[in-house]
């Protein structure tokens, strides 16, 4: 066994050294591909066939969630109808180890054709790729850890490697934060984690809220018409307090408690968040207070809306 793990780490430790040699490679061509992608109006577009392809497809989907509109797009379908996809304000990084597969060598003149700039990323400047490209990215001379030195291992490590260099530089030159990549990443845990309460709430108009000089039957009216679990109390539209089931079981003994006004019976302030505030932070009012429903405002106290505890659970922050 301590054979198979010292193979191991060898493939490890060349594609390691791989990566070493290449930060020393990075030239002017890697600033002047940052600023190409910085500068481009259009799609940044990757290709490549065999293994690169993979790695294309991979940067392209980093680059996107980053801040930068990209496609990838396949040699083979290129020639065959989606080179419509391109258009002159595009840029291209072509992705090819040798940069002499036949399919990279037929894509470059259709490229070419468009007006697109291209960009090439192979460890061969001298080949067909690297001599009819605007410009090339020396991925260096690789030795590939597979025993037979055939399967791409040290090479796809290396140019996965420059194209999470090339794709987080442009991320740090567009001050990418992490609310932008939240935005990009709705559905993900870090997404939700930095959602702000205004992209959770019910609008006003979905909220049960009565002025604070109306009767307890217009508040269980409210509630009942908004199906909810309790009701705020306003005055001028600004947030006085609520008026929950508790309230209502406390005073259910009342002389004439349905024509009280709502003001002498509501639970006065309360617990209220800003809209700007994370979600999270409401997650942490639920969770502390176990209640159902908070009320969202601004910086005067005008009632915006409200959070649901249902909404959140059903968004699975909770």
């Amino acid at each position: 066994m301590s054979n198979t793990r010292d193979f191991g780490r060898s493939v490890l430790q060349q594609e390691a050294q791989g990566i070493r040699q290449l930060s020393d490679l990075l030239d002017a061509s890697f600033d002047a591909a940052v600023t190409a992608i910085l500068n481009c109006p259009g799609n940044v577009v990757f290709s490549g066939v065999g293994k690169p392809w993979m790695i294309g497809q991979k940067i392209s989907a980093t680059m996107a969630s980053t801040g930068t509109p990209s496609f990838a797009l396949h040699p083979s379908e290129a020639l065959h109808g989606d080179i419509g996809r391109l258009q002159p304000h595009d840029l291209v990084f072509v992705l090819s180890n040798s940069g002499s597969s036949d399919e990279i060598v037929n894509l470059i003149p259709a490229i070419k054709r468009i007006g697109c700039q291209i960009f090439a990323v192979t460890s061969k400047p001298s080949s067909p790729l690297g001599q009819t490209a605007d410009a090339v990215l020396n991925m260096g001379d690789t030795t590939e850890a597979c025993p037979i030195g055939m399967a791409p291992s040290v090479s796809t490590t290396v140019m996965l490697a420059l194209g999470d260099a090339l794709a987080l530089t442009v991320m740090n030159e567009r001050a990418f934060s992490r609310e932008d990549y939240a935005r990009f990443h709705p559905g993900g845990a870090l997404g939700r984690s930095l959602m702000r309460v205004s992209e959770v709430m019910q609008p006003l108009e979905s909220t049960a809220v009565v002025d604070g000089g109306l009767t307890v039957k217009d508040a269980l009216n409210a509630i009942t018409l908004h199906k909810a679990g309790a009701v705020f109390v306003t005055d001028n539209g600004h947030l006085e307090g609520v008026f929950t089931d508790g309230d209502l079981r406390r005073h259910v003994g009342d002389d004439n408690l349905l024509t009280q006004p709502i003001r002498e019976l509501m639970t006065a302030g309360g617990f209220a968040i800003s809209k700007d505030a994370l979600a999270t932070e409401a997650v942490h009012v639920f969770e502390e207070k176990r209640i159902g429903e908070i009320p969202v405002i601004d910086a005067n106290r005008l009632l915006l809306g409200h959070v649901a505890l249902k909404d959140l659970v059903s968004m699975r922050f909770v």
